[in-house]
């Protein structure tokens, strides 16, 4: 049995339906000129949709994931091997997933902004048998290929990969026992707060991320969404992408985030629920066109990956639209946390109660655990959760104890139930002996009307032990001095709490998920 190939079953049920729009923004230069076996003309959506998108059904997914399998099968691919992929956000993302479901291999994402070094450690570490990479990354496939003694194969992702497809006859009829508990996927964290480190996802968590999803944040099988995000990340891959894969709803692949054009896509491919980061949804509502942008198809938006600012949140809601806060780790699902419409308004900041198939806890600094109301580390437990990261026993040993997941999160539960996250465990600092949540400190800084964005960090000092540094980037035209923004915080929060020093930026150093990395600005 093949626990994992869930795509033969959407094939066999909906097998017209379309699956994933792909728009002329999101295809690779290559891509534009080569003709597309198996691309899928399914019938445009009512709203007329995006001139020149491919439309790829169920049954165009299925073929193609099955004919990868073949040609990953005559390389030598099996059950536990891992295939990397090193290319833009694209459709091969989708065929080498599902392939390696197929053949109980495991899909591994690269990080395409990784300098070619890092790539190399990634690589060293995964050992993949195959790389597909994308015609623009050739460089640094061939340098890996060099360097990595795992790759015995490399193969282009424009014509060498629509010749292989083509000529590839599917391997939908070759049985592959996979078990839940197999890896499905090797997701390198992002490393916003140190090195990298490689999270087993299974089928199982997968699997239970979706329903968990589908059930708890009310999916439907109408629903559209857009893959944004990276898909070398568990957010462009398992916030909606496999939950609607799985439930038979429509995925819309774009390029890299234009906040005019996704205005457009928007409008006219009907999306129905979007996920972004703060800094997207930031800058989407900069743009011009977002005070009479059409968001009638939207159910609701929602923001994850870190905290949203919340005047941000208010200049959606002024919209007249469901605006929510999420909440997950590539470890753990990602999506943890559901919040009911009813109260998204009243519990700003908060990102609600735990999924369906879901425990959580909140423990002390000696591991004990919060009984009702209160603030502490979260834990989380389920099938969601990771098996643990790749070749680190050690690593894994930390964060996994008794089964609970410690997510080195901060959260605040309150007498309903309904938890908000603090800030990261990490971030934290001690000033004086009273603990700071730079979090806090930002969402007051956030509220000033001249910054646009910020990040404070603690900062060593001879008396206090830690003090607290805000850098912040201030938006165009505007203009503030240090003395104003620490007046303005210290009417608004404890003395100890305010920074005792403030730089301005043009810019804030983030990873490619969109996340501030602090551990630069330290």
């Amino acid at each position: 049995m093949n626990a994992g190939d869930w795509l033969a079953g959407r094939a066999r049920i909906t097998p017209g339906k379309v699956a994933l729009v792909v728009t002329p923004d999101a295809l690779a230069p290559g891509a534009r000129r080569e003709p597309e076996p198996l691309a899928g003309h399914g019938q445009p959506p009512a709203r007329g949709g995006i001139e020149g998108a491919r439309r790829y059904t169920y049954r165009d997914l299925e073929e193609r994931a099955s004919r990868l399998a073949a040609v990953l099968r005559g390389m030598g691919v099996g059950n536990g091997d891992r295939v990397a992929v090193l290319a833009p956000n694209g459709v091969v993302h989708v065929d080498t997933m599902f392939a390696c479901a197929k053949l109980g291999a495991v899909f591994v994402p690269l990080n395409v902004r990784l300098a070619l070094g890092e790539l190399r450690e990634t690589m060293l570490d995964a050992e993949p048998a195959v790389l597909l990479y994308d015609q623009s990354l050739a460089g640094a496939a061939a340098a890996l290929k060099e360097s990595v003694p795992s790759l015995q194969h490399v193969l282009d992702t424009g014509r060498g990969y629509v010749e292989a497809l083509g000529s590839a006859v599917g391997a939908g009829g070759v049985p592959v026992d996979v078990d839940l508990d197999d890896p499905w996927m090797l997701l390198y964290t992002g490393g916003t707060t140190g090195k990298s480190k490689g999270a087993i996802i299974t089928h199982r968590q997968v699997l239970f991320n979706a329903i968990n999803t589908q059930v708890s944040w009310g999916l439907r099988p109408d629903d559209i969404a857009p893959i944004i995000t990276p898909m070398f990340h568990t957010g462009g891959l398992n916030v909606f992408a496999t939950p609607l894969f799985h439930l038979g709803g429509t995925m819309v692949l774009t390029g890299p985030f234009r906040p005019a054009l996704f205005l457009d896509v928007i409008a006219r491919e009907g999306l129905t629920v979007v996920f972004m980061v703060p800094s997207m949804f930031q800058s989407l509502a900069q743009d011009p066109g977002f005070s009479h942008a059409d968001f009638s198809s939207v159910r609701f938006f929602i923001s994850g990956g870190a905290s949203c600012p919340r005047p941000v949140i208010e200049t959606y809601w002024a919209k007249g639209v469901m605006f929510k806060t999420g909440y997950g780790l590539t470890e753990v699902g990602p999506n943890c946390f559901a919040m009911p419409d009813e109260l998204a308004r009243q519990r700003p900041g908060y990102v609600g109660f735990p999924v369906v198939h879901s425990e959580m806890k909140l423990v002390d600094d000696d591991g004990n655990e919060i009984a009702g109301e209160g603030t502490g580390e979260l834990c989380i437990r389920g099938p969601h959760v990771t098996a643990g990261y790749w070749r680190k026993p050690d690593a894994t040993r930390e964060v996994l104890v008794d089964g609970w997941f410690h997510t080195g999160d901060i959260a605040r539960r309150d007498a309903d139930g309904c938890y908000a996250i603090v800030d990261r465990k990490k971030d934290m600092f001690i000033s004086g002996g009273e603990n700071v949540y730079p979090l806090e400190i930002e969402t007051v800084l956030y509220t000033h009307p001249a910054v646009a964005e910020c990040a404070v960090v603690g900062v060593p000092d001879d008396r206090w032990g830690e003090v607290g540094k805000a850098v912040v980037v201030l938006r165009p035209g505007m203009a503030a001095t240090s003395e104003a923004i620490t007046a303005y915080l210290r009417e608004r929060l404890a003395h100890y709490k305010v920074p005792k020093y403030v730089e301005f930026r043009d810019e804030l150093p983030k990873n490619a998920a969109g996340k501030v990395l602090k551990r630069s600005l330290r």
